[in-house]
């Protein structure tokens, strides 16, 4: 039994040898693979990028919405055009804060501001980021590849037949079950009795 269980030790410390030379080996050529390199694209570590999600924050305001504002307007008003603010302060009643950030991995991150000022419950005056149209920003959203162009979903007259054609004709009228009627059931009261 000591003879087997010297056999084990042995192979046992035989890989650890091994891994722990192999360890070393990997340490000691990606130090000098990865030196000198930078940003370079030569360099594995730079295929290579951890997931990062997309980080939504706020309200997006359009440039059709920042034109639909006129001074004057009441607060309720400028709240369907606008949405409800992202920040409206108790020390600043009369002003609300409307702040988009969008980040996402390989882009800038964008960050949009417009601010509301009031006097009173009607709107005074507004001002902020040059606005981006929906398009506008629909369009720099979508920096995925393109799978181009979108099929037409609608089948023409002549496919219609077809489709009709391969239905297997039923000589057979359907049969209208009535419903079933609900079986008598009694249940718990919901309330424990009054002692």
């Amino acid at each position: 039994m000591s003879a087997l269980s010297a056999k084990y030790r042995y192979r046992i410390q035989t890989a650890l040898t091994v891994l722990a030379c192999a360890g070393l080996t990997a340490c000691g050529s990606f130090k000098g693979m990865t030196s000198g390199l930078g940003d370079s694209k030569i360099n594995p570590v730079n295929w290579i990028t951890p997931y990062r999600i997309e980080v939504v924050q706020g309200n997006f305001v359009s440039k059709e919405q920042v034109e639909a504002l006129t001074p004057g307007m009441p607060r309720a008003q400028v709240r369907d055009v606008l949405g409800t603010p992202l920040m409206a302060s108790v020390f600043h009643a009369d002003r609300w804060d409307y702040v988009f950030t969008l980040k996402r991995q390989g882009a800038e991150p964008q960050a949009l501001r417009l601010t509301v000022f009031f006097k009173g419950d009607a709107l005074d005056r507004f001002e902020g980021d040059e606005m981006p149209s929906e398009s506008d920003f629909v369009a720099r959203l979508d920096s995925r590849r393109k799978l181009g162009k979108v099929p037409v979903l609608e089948l023409t007259p002549e496919q219609l037949e077809a489709s009709d054609k391969k239905k297997p004709a039923s000589n057979v009228a359907p049969v209208a079950t009535p419903p079933a009627a609900p079986s008598a059931s009694s249940y718990p009261p919901l309330e424990s009795p009054a002692r």
